[in-house]
């Protein structure tokens, strides 16, 4: 079986059916989860956040990236999620199409590192391993076998460890600690900025035409 589907930059008019979608897809429990804690008060990345559409449904999948920073030294990386696909609309490879698309456009825009939270089997499809068990912490309860990494420079994951903050609230804990002549804090606070710097390439809706993509039998 095959699927024809159109792949979209998200704007601000989406949010409303975006999250109908995440609650169909993930329920309204969601935001209880570790994840949503690394999102909570940032902003995703500009032209890291796509929808598909397709004819019958409208939206049928979404998938957005936020800036991250890991441990004192501010390592900067992006939180892949939420990625969601109409239960009308999975096992046709949408999930794959956002996630290959939304990894190449972050490695040209100057990315190096992605981290997620979910199943190895799946996402390892897209270059995702399991991170080595406690070389990072999350700021809540979490499954150390479902935190994955995919490097998209070689090495970017050399030198992380510690805790996985949203860049904005690293950037707070580094002023906050920071002492008279603190020159290591100053560039450790500045390291966070620049990994959780917005890099907009334009927020409005530029169809990508369509995109033919074969049945996958997993869920997405």
């Amino acid at each position: 079986m095959t699927a024809s589907f159109h792949l979209e930059d998200q704007t601000d008019s989406d949010l409303a059916a975006v999250e109908a979608l995440l609650d169909a897809s993930f329920g309204i429990g969601r935001r209880t989860k570790t994840s949503y804690r690394l999102r909570e008060g940032s902003s995703s990345i500009p032209g890291l956040s796509m929808l598909v559409r397709d004819a019958e449904l409208g939206l049928s999948g979404t998938i957005s990236f936020w800036p991250l920073c890991i441990g004192k030294a501010g390592t900067p990386a992006l939180l892949l999620g939420p990625l969601a696909v109409h239960p009308q609309r999975q096992n046709l490879g949408i999930g794959l199409t956002l996630m290959r698309e939304g990894l190449d456009r972050a490695r040209a825009l100057g990315h190096s590192l992605v981290v997620l939270v979910g199943d190895e089997p799946y996402y390892a499809r897209v270059g995702f391993r399991k991170l080595p068990r406690g070389l990072l912490a999350l700021p809540g309860p979490f499954d150390p076998d479902r935190l994955l990494y995919c490097e998209l420079v070689p090495g970017a994951l050399q030198g992380a460890s510690g805790m996985v903050l949203p860049a904005y609230r690293h950037a707070q804990a580094s002023t906050a600690l920071a002492v008279p002549h603190g020159s290591e804090a100053q560039q450790q606070s500045a390291q966070c900025k620049q990994g959780g710097k917005e890099r907009d390439v334009g927020h409005g809706r530029h169809a990508m035409g369509p995109i033919v993509a074969k049945a996958d039998p997993a869920c997405a």
